[in-house]
C-alpha cells in the first residue's frame, strides 16, 4: 500500500500563510529545494484542493530555458510528470497535464487510491491535509520549519486532531530551516 504524505513549509510558529495570506517568506533556498526534490521523486500522485492546485500551477510554466535555477527546473519536471487529482466543486476543467478534477474529498476514495497506487501520494494544502488527517489517512508528516515567526494565519496542522507521532528523520539546513519527518500514529510501514 502506498503512503499518503503531507509536506508543508511553515513558519516556526506553525503557519503556512501569514495573516494576510502571504507566504513569500516560505520560499525555499536551493539547499532546501534540492532536498525537497529528492523527497518528491517517490511521489506519483499529488492530491490538491482548488486553491493549492492554482498556487502550484506556476510549476507548469517553468522550463529548463527559463531564468530559474537548475533545482527549480528539476522540481517543475517532477511536478509535471506526476498525476494530479484536484478536489473541487467549482473547478470545471484542469489547467495542466496529468490532472483530473474530482468532486468533493471522499476518504473512502482516497483509501482505495492508497491501496491501489504503485507509488506514494502527496496531499497538498493545510485544509485538505487536515481532512485527510482527521480521517486517519495521512501516514507521514514532512515539515520544513522556517526561521521566522509570523504571529498568525493559516495553521499547517489541523485543530481538533489528536495523534501520536514518531520522529523518523530530522535535518538542519544552513539557512536556518529545520526538517522534521514523522510517522503518523507511530505505525510501522
Amino acid at each position: 500500500m502506498a503512503k499518503l504524505i503531507y509536506t508543508a513549509i511553515a513558519s516556526l510558529d506553525g503557519y503556512v500563510e501569514d495573516e494576510e495570506g502571504g507566504f513569500v517568506w516560505a520560499a525555499p533556498d536551493d539547499e532546501v529545494h534540492e532536498y525537497v526534490n529528492e523527497l518528491e521523486r517517490s511521489v506519483g500522485t499529488y492530491l490538491y484542493g482548488r486553491r493549492m492546485y492554482e498556487t502550484m500551477m506556476v510549476w507548469d510554466a517553468v522550463s529548463g530555458e527559463d531564468e530559474q535555477s537548475p533545482t527549480t527546473g528539476e522540481y517543475a519536471r517532477i511536478w509535471r510528470a506526476a498525476e494530479k487529482i484536484v478536489f473541487s466543486r467549482t473547478l470545471a476543467a484542469p489547467a495542466s497535464g496529468n490532472t483530473r478534477i474530482a468532486g468533493e474529498f471522499d476518504p473512502l476514495d482516497v483509501r482505495r487510491l492508497k491501496e491501489s497506487a504503485a507509488t506514494d501520494l502527496s496531499i497538498g494544502g493545510a485544509q485538505l491535509a487536515g481532512q485527510a488527517m482527521a480521517a486517519g489517512l495521512v501516514d507521514e508528516l514532512r515539515l520544513f520549519l522556517g526561521p521566522i515567526v509570523v504571529g498568525g494565519g493559516k495553521p499547517a496542522l489541523p485543530g481538533g486532531v489528536h495523534t501520536q507521532l514518531e520522529l523518523l528523520d530530522e535535518r538542519r539546513f544552513s539557512g536556518g530551516v529545520v526538517y522534521l519527518r514523522y510517522r503518523v500514529g507511530g505505525r510501522r510501514t
